[in-house]
């Protein structure tokens, strides 16, 4: 076996990992494939911005990064060498330092409605509270009932569902791949199109991430790269990124393969959901970013960019600093 000459080649490999039960399974998961392939792995867990401000709804914190920066301190001074994250809390540009080594395979990118009484979006009573932190899905689905009663939901998924259960809410929104992951589906009573509620860019899929040019551990870790999932995106990111959004903007993108080119589906809304710009687009495979910035100017152009200086204005969420 060829040995990089640099100081990064370590026989056992170490993902710094947040503590949440999702967190958890994802680099449990990561490292199973690892441990398959002959590599000894730990797990550190390392608790960060995001997982300590627990009683502020995400879009008023704005914290670039909230869910990464002490994970990438550790990456930087060598106590880990990689990072699992969903990707869709990976900032659309990494701090300089990092790179992500692989896209996995993607679970499910779409939004689960979970209820216990209800069996869709549209069963729920008039102004029933609904619960989601996301002013991507609260602006969604305020465009499609506007009579809902939204409620920020924070907490970890147990905490979110137990709320459910206890009556709290009449139903909560949530991702489906970290339900899925977890095991616990018994409460979604429907998938949510992606026409209906446009994913946020990035959901379902993990993003590896090594310090930058750490070739020995990069080389490692190719196997868990899919290409698919890192085409798809790749786009929506470069929407994100295009359209000067961190992750609580109310901004859906959701990139698939159809017919041998990518088909991009992206949103802009307002939280209120009294607007909402949808737009469409096919696009090189081999050029992923292009597109995304292209249907990320289209949408801009028609008026996108009031309906975020308008959010950002209200101190909704704080953008990205260059």
């Amino acid at each position: 076996m060829k040995q990089s000459h640099d100081s990064g080649f370590r026989p056992k490999l170490r993902i710094g990992s947040r503590g949440s039960q999702l967190a958890l399974w994802q680099s449990n998961h990561i490292s199973a494939l690892l441990r398959a392939r002959g590599h000894e792995v730990e797990i550190e867990i390392i608790h960060t911005t995001g997982d300590k401000i627990t009683d502020v709804a995400l879009a008023m914190v704005g914290t670039k990064g909230m869910f990464t920066k002490e994970i990438e301190e550790a990456l930087a001074a060598g106590r880990v060498d990689l990072a699992v994250h969903s990707l869709k809390d990976l900032p659309t540009e990494l701090p300089p330092g990092f790179e992500i080594a692989a896209i996995t395979e993607r679970q499910d990118p779409r939004d689960a409605f979970c209820s216990r009484h209800y069996s869709k979006v549209e069963d729920l009573p008039q102004r029933a509270r609904v619960g989601t932190s996301s002013l991507r899905r609260q602006a969604q689905l305020k465009a499609i009932r506007p009579d809902l009663d939204i409620h920020p939901l924070r907490g970890n998924v147990d905490t979110r569902l137990r709320k459910l259960e206890q009556g709290e809410y009449d139903a909560i929104i949530l991702a489906s791949a970290g339900l899925k992951r977890l095991g616990k589906t018994e409460l979604i009573k429907q998938i949510i199109s992606a026409e209906v509620m446009c994913p946020a860019a990035g959901q379902g899929a993990l993003g590896i991430e090594i310090r930058e040019g750490d070739s020995a551990i990069g080389q490692r870790l190719a196997f868990l790269n899919d290409e698919a999932a890192r085409a798809a995106t790749t786009c929506e990111r470069a929407l994100l990124n295009r359209l000067g959004g961190g992750c609580q903007v109310p901004i859906g993108a959701f990139a698939e393969m159809r017919k041998g080119k990518l088909h991009l589906e992206a949103i802009v809304a307002d939280p209120d959901g009294s607007k909402l710009l949808r737009e469409s687009r096919d696009g090189d495979l081999d050029d992923p970013e292009a597109l995304g910035n292209s249907v990320g100017e289209t949408l801009l152009s028609r008026g996108g960019d009031e309906i975020l200086d308008a959010v950002y204005g209200r101190g909704l969420a704080v953008p990205p600093q260059p």
